[in-house]
């Protein structure tokens, strides 16, 4: 049993250390929406879907290690997660307080990146609702009957504007 609770704190730690790496990356790509850098943008979202696919794999070893923690203790009842285990680690105080803290700690790390996730997801969901309305804009510019100009006559002009087209990209 020592052994799976020193293999899963090592886990924990490698997804403690990849989730605190993500954070400056996430911040990063907070100024590159905001500079509207595609390729950056591109770039480090390869980045971020590397972490994301160490953490994966990591998880798959918890959720492994995990399920042979609830065979030894001989729980096979529901889904044990990490809070569960620690609360019944009573005789090992020392692993019990190093699960305590990995928990709280990548509780805290998780919460802080995806506040920063959804600043970036909100200002994409800004970007793309200005990118729309500009299309919306010229769309009804090159849709007008004329320019709305007026000739030497006072009467209106109907100018072809050039590249007018119906066809709606959107539909």
């Amino acid at each position: 049993m020592a052994s799976l609770i020193e293999e899963l704190i090592n886990i924990l730690n490698e997804e403690q250390e990849i989730y605190s790496s993500l954070i400056p990356i996430a911040n990063e790509k907070t100024q590159i929406i905001v500079n509207n850098d595609t390729a950056a943008l591109q770039n480090i979202t390869a980045k971020e879907q590397e972490a994301i696919d160490r953490i994966t794999s990591l998880e798959n070893k918890r959720g492994k290690v995990m399920e042979d923690i609830k065979t030894v203790l001989g729980k096979k009842d529901g889904n044990m997660n990490l809070k569960t285990l620690i609360e019944l680690l009573n005789d090992e105080q020392k692993e019990k307080r190093v699960l305590s803290e990995l928990h709280d700690k990548l509780k805290k790390t998780v919460s802080f990146l995806a506040e920063i996730n959804n600043r970036n997801k909100d200002l994409i969901e800004q970007s793309l609702e200005m990118i729309d309305f500009n299309m919306n804009f010229i769309q009804s510019i090159r849709m007008s009957p004329g320019n709305n100009t007026y000739n030497k006559n006072a009467s209106q002009s109907y100018d072809e504007i050039p590249g007018t087209g119906m066809f709606d990209a959107k539909q």
